[in-house]
């Protein structure tokens, strides 16, 4: 995403899962013959941000109705998991701390994320909404924040996953004015199911990109992997690394999106444990089976400190990560890229 675009979103309050209204950018759409295969190539602005698929099909006119499926599929789980629309799951939750009768979808992201929570000693914890929400409300129009040690503090207090409780098809808040927030998760379990649909409709090799979020399978032509190109948190137009996939996933989690104060101390990424953001780290990427865990982890290892985000990520087989420090400086494990 460009400086323009993402400044533009920003402006609007449409960074976030399920912010953006769709139809704010015009769709953009193009096929190319690639061999005996079309390519298909359309971005859409969903999900708070930009949603790029390329897809290749023998058939140009099923490649097409293969990534508008996978687009119908995004807009539909939009619906369950955004916090932004009052009708939504997620919206009842935070307003009235329970909610029953959630969809399959829902059910299963509530699971994974007290896994993630559990996996990564509740660095990864979807309750720290109370916190974000007062940075949001707290910013005023000389870019810093009229936060008090008592509203903060109270809002700290309301942020702890053992208090979230799940039920079957039912959640559960125990703390009057808990809330949540799946934007460090729900938009990884999108893209998988959006790549899912595609398979499902005969464009095996395929790439997605949401906004960092990124998932791909198979090859981008014959024998010829996927080239991902990790962005630079300083936007200086220059890339850190270039990593080539075939099927796998990787995503890309910093506070160098979202700022709540001009001096960038507060950011939508928060300690759970702290209610501060990272000030060390400007970016992390992970690559995982799934853009779901990449998503999870990726945000996880954000609020450790690096050398134990490391060790962490080195401590699960198949996955690996690079942590791009606020300086510039490097690290990775032993296996990335």
């Amino acid at each position: 995403m460009n400086t323009d675009r993402r400044q533009f979103l920003k402006a609007c309050g449409l960074l976030g899962l399920g912010a953006a209204v769709n139809g704010v950018l015009p769709v953009v759409s193009e096929a190319a013959r690639i061999g005996k295969e079309y390519s298909v190539h359309q971005t859409r602005l969903m999900m708070g941000t930009i949603v790029t698929i390329t897809a290749l099909h023998p058939s140009k006119q099923l490649g097409e109705e293969a990534v508008g499926r996978a687009f119908e599929e995004i807009k539909r789980l939009e619906a369950v998991f955004s916090r932004f629309d009052a009708s939504t799951p997620v919206s009842v939750l935070n307003k009235d701390g329970k909610v029953s009768g959630i969809p399959a979808e829902l059910a299963e992201v509530m699971d994974r994320s007290k896994r993630f929570g559990s996996l990564t000693d509740n660095t990864f914890d979807v309750t720290v909404q109370p916190v974000v929400d007062l940075f949001r409300a707290k910013q005023n129009l000389n870019g810093a924040l009229d936060l008090s040690r008592e509203e903060f503090e109270h809002a700290l207090s309301l942020v702890g996953q053992q208090d979230l409780k799940l039920s079957g098809r039912s959640i559960r808040l125990d703390r009057e004015g808990m809330g949540i927030t799946l934007d460090g998760i729900a938009k990884g379990y999108i893209v998988d199911k959006a790549s899912a649909v595609l398979a499902a409709h005969g464009a095996v090799n395929h790439m997605i990109n949401a906004g960092g979020d990124i998932r791909t399978m198979g090859e981008k032509d014959k024998a010829t992997p996927w080239t991902i190109a990790i962005e630079d948190p300083a936007k200086n137009g220059n890339y850190p690394t270039v990593i080539s996939m075939n099927t796998g996933a990787v995503a890309t989690s910093g506070g160098y999106e979202v700022f709540y104060d001009k001096k960038h101390m507060y950011s939508h990424l928060v300690s759970p444990v702290s209610g501060k953001s990272p000030n060390n780290v400007a970016s992390v990427s992970v690559t995982a089976p799934t853009v779901m865990e990449a998503d999870a982890l990726a945000t996880a290892v954000s609020i450790m400190q690096t050398r134990k985000g490391l060790q962490f990520i080195n401590s699960l087989p198949g996955r690996e990560a690079l942590i791009i420090a606020r300086t510039g400086e490097q690290f990775a494990t032993p296996r990335w890229a």
